[in-house]
């Protein structure tokens, strides 16, 4: 179908779960729901929903190798963010995806249209934001959160008792070098956020990063960057487990603490036995077993 014309519409209504946060008009003036714009895929068996929700960089294929695991005991949801490469460029609005609030009406959107009532939720990085804003306005919706290379700030990064590992200097650079040669910059990148000694995690990496269009790329991490969310944590009143590698370069082990210490007694640390912050591309039978722990657990 040849796509004419493209609109964002928020027209969304929990009481009217017909209508969606993200809406495509095509020439016919037929709209392209969001489990088709975003790639929506249900797959598995059980009683029980699992949503695995992919982080800035990478779209839902990161989870291929998780997946396996899962699905002969849960109904898996995955999608893909607007942001991702895999996604149509056109469904990308920046006056809307200034905060990480549209990313949580597009998940709630997806799982009304899915009529889902109860679920699990793995979120990797930004998702793991994402999770805990959806969790806020739906908790009822959420039986446990499991926030994988979660920070809740980048903004105040030395801030008495947060210390999120980067100076505002550092994120200026990292623009810049993404706005003067992208390439060269995945190329850096993808390997020091992988941390691990794993290759084919980093072809993985890089590939996915350079899917995404260059200038949404950078405008999604500008996003990221710029959250504050500390403020949130002792809102959230469901279940957390924070998954935190040994080294983690863009979310160190003190951040993880913070988080525990802030989460009104909703949050417990795992502490994966592995380096990077993606281990699901680097070490994926390891983080399989720890998330099935981490499910199963009270």
């Amino acid at each position: 179908m040849v796509i004419h014309v493209v609109k964002f519409i928020r027209v969304f209504s929990y009481k009217n779960p017909t209508f969606t946060s993200l809406s495509l008009v095509t020439h016919d003036n037929m709209f392209t729901s969001i489990l088709d714009a975003l790639n929506v895929r249900v797959q598995g068996s059980g009683n029980q929903y699992l949503v695995f929700a992919h982080g800035l960089g990478t779209d839902q294929s990161a989870w291929q190798r998780i997946l396996p695991y899962f699905t002969h005991r849960y109904r898996v949801i995955l999608y893909d963010l607007v942001c991702a490469g895999s996604v149509n460029p056109d469904y990308f609005d920046c006056c809307r995806y200034t905060t990480l609030d549209a990313y949580v009406d597009d998940l709630l959107s997806i799982l009304d249209a899915l009529n889902v009532t109860c679920c699990a939720y793995v979120g990797h990085s930004m998702s793991a934001m994402i999770g805990m804003l959806a969790s806020i306005r739906r908790p009822n919706l959420f039986t446990k959160l499991i926030l994988i290379g979660a920070s809740p700030s980048f903004r105040f990064l030395n801030d008495k008792d947060y210390h999120g590992g980067f100076e505002q200097r550092d994120f200026e650079q990292v623009f810049s070098a993404m706005e003067a040669n992208y390439e060269a910059w995945v190329k850096g990148f993808a390997p020091l956020a992988i941390g691990a000694d794993v290759p084919e995690a980093v072809r993985e990496f890089s590939r996915t990063l350079f899917n995404m269009r260059p200038d949404i790329s950078l405008f999604v991490l500008r996003t990221v960057c710029n959250s504050d969310l500390r403020g949130i944590l002792g809102l959230v009143k469901v279940s957390c487990v924070i998954m935190q590698t040994r080294r983690d370069y863009s979310a160190p082990t003190a951040v993880a603490t913070y988080m525990e210490e802030h989460l009104d007694g909703q949050g417990t640390v795992l502490w994966l036995d592995t380096e990077g912050h993606l281990p699901h591309l680097s070490a994926p039978a390891y983080l399989a077993n720890q998330l099935d722990i981490a499910l199963l657990s009270q």
